[in-house]
């Protein structure tokens, strides 16, 4: 057995200068590519993030645009319609005034008309009321000729 602990021992001893080694090397990896290649990996995770971020922000910023415009159009599309409406509104109060001052215009030719006619027919009643009587008186000297021409033959 203590021939067992010697070669133990002895194999400790030769290698120490290994794990010696093994620890430079360890160290130099640390500290030249692992610790530098954290950081490279840190910052790309944070320019990453930050990308995402920022494009996030210009995403919901795009959106508050677009809904913007969206109640810009919905608003000028009902400003359009309001103004149709009006002027609509406005074309048809326009044709019932017409309508309307055609309708008079109409009235009052009617009125001037039936004015017209009945002056007419009142005259016409007037000459032939004057006719009848000149006739009629004619017609009684006529027979009151007649009557004293028989009467007095």
């Amino acid at each position: 057995m203590t021939d067992t602990l010697r070669q133990i021992g002895e194999l400790l001893l030769s290698s120490i200068p290994a794990i010696i080694s093994l620890l430079i090397v360890w160290a130099a990896y640390t500290v030249l590519v692992y610790k530098p290649l954290q950081k490279v990996l840190g910052e790309r995770q944070a320019r990453t993030e930050g990308a995402i971020r920022q494009a996030e922000e210009e995403i919901s910023v795009a959106e508050k645009r677009t809904a913007e415009y969206e109640g810009r159009v919905r608003e000028a599309r009902s400003q359009i319609y309001l103004n149709m409406e009006a002027r609509n509104r406005r074309v048809m109060q326009q044709r019932e005034a017409a309508l309307a001052e055609a309708r008079r215009n109409a009235e009052d030719m009617i009125k001037s008309a039936r004015s017209v006619l009945e002056k007419e027919v009142n005259d016409a009643r007037a000459t032939l009321k004057q006719q009848a009587d000149a006739l009629a008186n004619q017609i009684i000297s006529s027979v009151m000729r007649r009557a004293v021409a028989i009467g007095g033959r």
